[in-house]
C-alpha cells in the first residue's frame, strides 16, 4: 500500500514536471515567434528603421519593448501597429520605466574603466570618484569643467576624448604630454593656454586607445560621465547636479 502511495505520488509529479515544462517552452517558443513577428512587420513597413537589437515584452500588458542599435527604446503592439518612442511611466510607483532600461543598458562598469590612460586631478581629500570623457574643443566641456571645479572631495579621472576633428587630437597630444597633464588641462579648458613645451619620446596611443573603448560602449558625446557604481550621464550637468548624481548614484 505504502508503495503505490508513493508510485502514485511519484507519477503525479512527473506529470505535473512535464506540463510545467510543456507550458514553459510553449510561452518560449510564443515569445519567439511574437518577437519575429514584429520584426518582420517593422522591416516591411518601415524599413529605415533602426537595426533592432532585442525585442522583449515591457512591463505593460501588450505592449513589446523594441531595443535598436545605439540602446534607443521605442515600443510596439503586438502586430506592430502602433510605435511608441518616449517615456513609459509607471503610475503606481512613480517610476520612469524607460530611463531606468536605458541606464541599466549603457551602464558601465566602473573597475573595467582604462585608468591607465586617464589623467588623474584630485580634489580636497579625493575620496569620492568619477571618470569623464571629454573633447578639448567641445564647448559643454568647458562649461562642465566650471561647474566640476566646485565639487570638494573628489578624484576626477579624465579621458581626453578627441572625437571632433584633428585639431581636437592635436590638443589632446600636447596635453596628454605636457609635464604636468592635470595642469595643462585646466590651462586649456579654463584660459585657452597649450603646453608650450612637451615631453620628449611622448606615446600617445592611449588617446586611441580611449577613442576605441569609448566607441565599444558608444559613448557618443562629450561630456561623458561615469561615476564609481556605473551611472552613465550624457551632457553637461550643473554643480548642484553633480553632488546629487556623487551621493546619490543618479539623479
Amino acid at each position: 500500500m505504502n508503495n503505490f502511495k508513493f508510485q502514485k505520488k511519484l507519477n503525479w509529479l512527473f506529470v505535473f514536471f512535464f506540463s510545467a515544462t510543456f507550458s514553459l517552452l510553449q510561452t518560449s517558443a510564443f515569445a519567439q515567434g511574437q518577437e519575429a513577428h514584429i520584426k518582420k512587420i517593422l522591416m516591411e513597413r518601415i524599413p529605415q528603421f533602426p537595426k533592432i537589437e532585442e525585442i522583449t515584452r515591457s512591463p505593460m500588458n501588450g505592449l513589446y519593448e523594441i531595443r535598436v542599435e545605439g540602446d534607443e527604446i521605442y515600443y510596439s503592439d503586438a502586430d506592430a501597429n502602433f510605435l511608441i518612442q518616449g517615456s513609459l511611466i509607471d503610475t503606481k510607483t512613480r517610476r520612469n520605466v524607460t530611463e531606468e532600461r536605458i541606464e541599466k543598458l549603457t551602464a558601465i562598469d566602473f573597475q573595467t574603466l582604462p585608468f591607465k590612460d586617464a589623467i588623474k586631478i584630485v580634489q580636497g581629500n579625493g575620496k569620492r570618484h568619477i571618470a569623464v570623457f571629454e573633447d578639448p574643443n567641445c564647448g559643454y566641456c568647458k562649461r562642465f569643467e566650471k561647474d566640476l571645479q566646485k565639487v570638494d572631495n573628489l578624484t576626477i579621472h579624465l579621458f581626453l576624448y578627441p572625437v571632433l576633428g584633428q585639431d581636437s587630437i592635436e590638443k589632446s597630444k600636447k596635453i596628454w604630454c605636457a609635464k604636468d597633464q592635470a595642469k595643462a588641462w585646466k590651462d586649456w579648458m579654463q584660459r585657452e593656454a597649450l603646453p608650450s613645451a612637451a615631453l620628449t619620446n611622448c606615446d600617445v596611443q592611449a588617446l586611441n586607445r580611449t577613442v576605441e573603448f569609448g566607441r565599444k560602449r558608444k559613448i557618443n558625446g562629450t561630456p561623458t560621465i561615469v561615476t564609481s557604481d556605473g551611472v552613465r550621464v550624457p551632457g553637461a550637468i550643473n554643480t548642484a547636479q553633480i553632488e546629487k548624481l556623487l551621493n546619490e548614484g543618479k539623479f
